[in-house]
């Protein structure tokens, strides 16, 4: 049964931006994979869940606690590493953990410190803990980021684009501590990096213009188009045809060559090969196949 439900919920922002419309979802312990392009209303709903903002309708519930109505009750059990992590530059970081232990209202006894220590421990930060927070590289800041969520254990974690700007090192890290984490709570990523989900997500959605388009199991979305995608070496100079006359969902630049990739339940025209497709069609499909309107999938 899902441990966190959400239902119904809106948000209009006051330049007349709906960033949240009708937004329901059920999601269970485990990593949760919530996909979207800039602009799509996921950070505005990471926003509501962390009681940073309140919507102007709908109902969020974890376990059992109406958020709403009792939001401290929800921080108690959050952590919560926005997109914008900002840190104390000058500070240790095992003085800026402890710091903002005492500030999420853990008392700064042995104990606190030893979950300090041995949150450093687990996000392959302790060798470095007495370095300033300032000197770290942007995968070591994310990092701390995660442990200052993980203060006080809580059951309810949300990343916010957390692999952006990472090299293929760090962000394998990343994965490897997110995975790591994700056993036994729910934990929410919020990204536009397909592969993140792809790698990590037994649960995902897709988003876009603040409503939920798209969602269910990575392999079994992936499979329901089986047979549907399509691709074709063309010039670049055919492109704007193509898209004229099919449903294309993406480009790709392969071996130095133009490949489009068109959905269609049928071999669109000679030239055409099949492909089985991945996240991305997947992803791609949601957002620009036929018409940008795909039937949610549960």
């Amino acid at each position: 049964m899902a441990r966190l439900k959400i239902q119904q919920l809106k948000k209009t922002y006051p330049n007349g931006v709906k960033a949240l419309d009708e937004v329901s979802l059920n999601i269970p312990n485990g990593m949760f994979g919530l996909l979207g392009p800039n602009g799509a209303g996921k950070s505005s709903l990471m926003r509501t869940l962390a009681t940073l903002q309140l919507p102007d309708s709908g109902y969020i519930h974890f376990d059992g606690n109406d958020v709403l109505q009792n939001p401290q009750e929800m921080r108690n059990k959050l952590g919560y590493l926005p997109q914008d992590f900002g840190v104390y530059p000058k500070i240790s970081a095992v003085d800026l953990l402890t710091h903002l232990a005492v500030l999420k209202g853990l008392p700064n006894t042995n104990d606190c410190k030893e979950q300090v220590l041995a949150l450093l421990q687990q996000t392959n930060l302790f060798e470095v803990r007495k370095r300033s927070v300032g000197t770290f590289s942007g995968g070591m800041r994310q990092r701390f980021g995660i442990a200052q969520a993980l203060l006080g254990n809580p059951q309810l974690i949300i990343v916010d684009e957390p692999t952006a700007g990472l090299d293929p090192q760090e962000r394998n890290r990343f994965h490897d501590l997110l995975s790591e984490i994700g056993t036994e709570r729910v934990v929410i990523l919020s990204t536009h990096i397909v592969e993140d989900v792809n790698d990590l997500c037994p649960e995902m959605a897709v988003m876009a213009n603040g409503k939920l388009i798209l969602q269910g199991k990575p392999a079994n979305l992936t499979e329901n188009l089986a047979g549907k995608i399509w691709r074709k070496i063309i010039t670049k100079g055919d492109l704007d045809q193509y898209s004229t006359q099919f449903d294309v969902i993406s480009t790709r630049i392969i071996a130095g060559q133009l490949n489009i990739f068109v959905l269609a339940d049928q071999l669109p025209a000679v030239g055409f090969e099949a492909v089985y497709p991945a996240l991305e069609e997947v992803y791609f499909a949601a957002l620009f196949g036929t018409n940008g309107k795909r039937e949610v999938l549960v």
